[in-house]
């Protein structure tokens, strides 16, 4: 069952997307080479303190930190730890937040200093694969509609899209109902309806499709070594179209 958020909750749902947002440009604008990944988990978990707002992914299942660092092959879920960035790197930052009981999710990958051509393609068609599915998130359009925009794009570009990992509904919790693949036939799975809200997010590989997860149980890689880009909005359904809660 997809919850359908009232006008009220969507109010706090925005709210709540609009700092994760103030913070999300914060972290954005503190990558460069010589940071670790933990020194910018650090900076998320000051950041949070000061908007009166918690991690919605630090004790999540276990989760030992305030967001995701994933670094060049990391696909999602990078544990950050004393790992410093280095030029040609790319990284994406997954952060998701709590305010007042309502949990909005975001994330970006960014270049840390001068990367390839190829790299840069990667991040460029992941956004735009976000753009797309997030333009088929409209009432009585289907979820796979969604799936489909994605992964046509992000395949017509030359780049693989991970099955493994989904997006998934927000608001009241950090996953709800429904699932959102990545991939798939279109107008398949639930009618989308006003009020409800998804975490739109394509993780994009510059090789093959598949994943491994490291022994730290968390830390998902690609099969083959080559880069991965996440980029995600939490969207809500209106009545005149999408409106991105973390824009």
């Amino acid at each position: 069952m997809i919850p359908i958020k009232s006008e009220e909750d969507l109010k706090m749902l925005k709210k709540s997307g609009k700092i994760l947002s103030k913070i999300m440009h914060r972290l954005k604008k503190f990558i460069r080479v010589g940071v670790s990944t933990l020194e910018i988990d650090r900076l998320a978990e000051k950041l949070m303190k000061e908007e009166n707002v918690i991690s919605a992914f630090k004790g999540y299942n276990g989760f030992p930190a305030n967001i995701c660092t994933s670094v060049n092959e990391e696909v999602v879920h990078g544990i950050p730890a004393q790992k410093m960035l280095k030029d040609g790197d790319i990284i994406s930052l997954d952060a998701g937040i709590n305010y007042k009981g309502y949990i909005s999710d975001v994330a970006i990958t960014l270049p840390v200093g001068r990367i390839d051509p190829k790299s840069q393609k990667l991040i460029e068609v992941t956004r735009n694969a976000l753009s797309q599915g997030i333009k088929q998130a409209r009432i009585n359009n289907h979820l796979s509609d969604i799936s489909y925009a994605i992964q046509t794009y992000v395949e017509s570009q030359g780049f693989s899209v991970v099955r493994q990992f989904v997006g998934h509904g927000i608001g009241y919790a950090l996953h709800e109902d429904p699932q959102i693949p990545n991939f798939g036939q279109p107008h398949q799975g639930e009618v989308l309806k006003k009020g409800m809200v998804l975490a739109i997010e394509p993780m994009v590989n510059m090789g093959t499709r598949e994943c491994e997860i490291l022994d730290n149980g968390w830390t998902a890689v690609t099969k083959d070594g080559s880069p991965s880009a996440h980029f995600e909005h939490t969207v809500a359904i209106r009545e005149d179209g999408p409106e991105i809660l973390t824009n």
